[in-house]
């Protein structure tokens, strides 16, 4: 009996679907045996992906550790095992750019089976109530944020996530060149137009993460709406919470929807791994449009294959999530991926976070992240 060992992120949408995999896929193949271990959202974010990398033969991760795995040697490329067709059929049913997330010195290094992207969820019931309706704009918005009725996730990572939001929405991706993380005018605006929201939410969502924010959201009848986080279909489904979230797209600054930061999770396999064949067979099955239809999508799994996301069954599932969030995905800016970035995202989302809090300079604050970013950027050759 062939064994491997997976770790994935602790929820349902990161840890049912692979079980489910799991559990279908040996069926199929009596010979192998996989089991999936889960970690905190954070350690998702933030463990080295190489030290697993020697745990586990099979890893969920995060698209900004591409160019360290490729770097350090630590993850396989997919693209030299996989067929060409399959490999086309990923690309052209990527969802926005998350297959192109998982490409680093032209080759595929994970398949990306989950997708998502900071979006706008909604109790319903409670607008309703209040006679409400769900925010267009970017005044619509700071109007219901007034009301006490809106929170967002405000640990280090997410706020991070939106202040790109903010500046490509003001008409600048971050990162443009190696000198400066996003111009001082375009930086020092995005920082003042956050801080204004984060004036009007509740201190308790600085502790929160995405998942965190709709516990409270379906837990509680105070949080009417969230303008911006990363998107749990989960939540849309009937009978997974207390009560339902509706999800949709941005609000609109400057005539224009908002873009967030590209998320979701692709399928890694471990070059430490001494069952290779087995693990990129299991991946093979996972990534494919048939399982990510039906499977992954069924066990809470928020597929990465863009069928999935145009499959008439499983937008009726989970109230048009897929539908009305797509177009939020197909704009979405995709992060820095080089060797050194993920030192800069474990630094600067606390710049951010202490900003947002405390207020202060937004010079200083801009400065504070290049010279993180020109840190990071050294890294790469360390």
């Amino acid at each position: 009996m062939t064994i491997l060992k997976g770790i994935t992120w602790n929820h349902t949408r990161g840890l049912l679907p692979m079980v489910a995999t799991a559990q279908r896929f040996t069926e199929l193949n009596p010979g192998v045996e996989i089991t999936w271990e889960k970690r905190s959202l954070q350690e998702f974010a933030d463990a080295s992906i190489e030290d697993l990398a020697k745990r586990f033969d099979l890893l969920v991760i995060d698209h900004p550790w591409t160019g360290f795995g490729a770097h350090s040697k630590s993850i396989l490329p997919l693209s030299d095992y996989l067929s060409s067709e399959y490999i086309k059929d990923q690309e052209v049913n990527t969802v926005g750019r998350s297959y192109g997330s998982y490409v680093f010195n032209d080759k595929l290094w994970a398949l990306p089976i989950d997708a998502a992207t900071p979006v706008a969820a909604a109790r319903l019931d409670i607008l309703e109530k209040d006679g409400l309706k769900v925010p267009q704009t970017y005044d619509d918005l700071l109007a219901l944020a007034k009301k006490g009725l809106v929170a967002f996730a405000g640990i280090p990572v997410d706020v991070l996530m939106s202040f790109y939001m903010f500046c490509c929405s003001l008409g600048e991706a971050p990162f443009q060149s190696t000198e400066k993380v996003i111009s001082p005018e375009t930086g020092k605006k995005a920082l003042q137009m956050f801080r204004e929201l984060a004036q009007l939410i509740d201190p308790a969502n600085f502790n929160r993460n995405p998942i965190q924010v709709y516990e409270a959201m379906v837990n509680s009848d105070e949080i009417a709406y969230c303008p911006f986080a990363y998107g749990y279909s989960n939540y849309s489904r009937t009978g997974y919470g207390r009560k339902l979230l509706h999800f949709y797209d941005l609000v609109r600054l400057n005539n224009n929807a908002m873009i967030s930061s590209l998320g979701g999770t692709g399928l890694a396999v471990s070059s430490f791994s001494k069952h290779i064949p087995e693990a990129i067979q299991y991946a093979e099955f996972t990534g494919s449009s048939h399982t990510q239809q039906n499977i992954f999508a069924d066990n809470g799994g928020q597929p990465g294959h863009l069928k999935a996301w145009k499959s008439d069954r499983i937008n009726s599932l989970t109230h048009d999530y897929f539908k009305n969030t797509l177009p939020t995905l197909e704009r979405a800016f995709l992060r820095p991926r080089y060797s050194g970035h993920m030192y800069f995202q474990d630094h600067a989302g606390d710049v951010v976070r202490d900003y947002l809090m405390k207020g202060g300079d937004e010079n200083l604050v801009l400065e504070v992240m290049n010279s993180l970013y020109a840190k990071s950027l050294n890294l790469i050759t360390a």
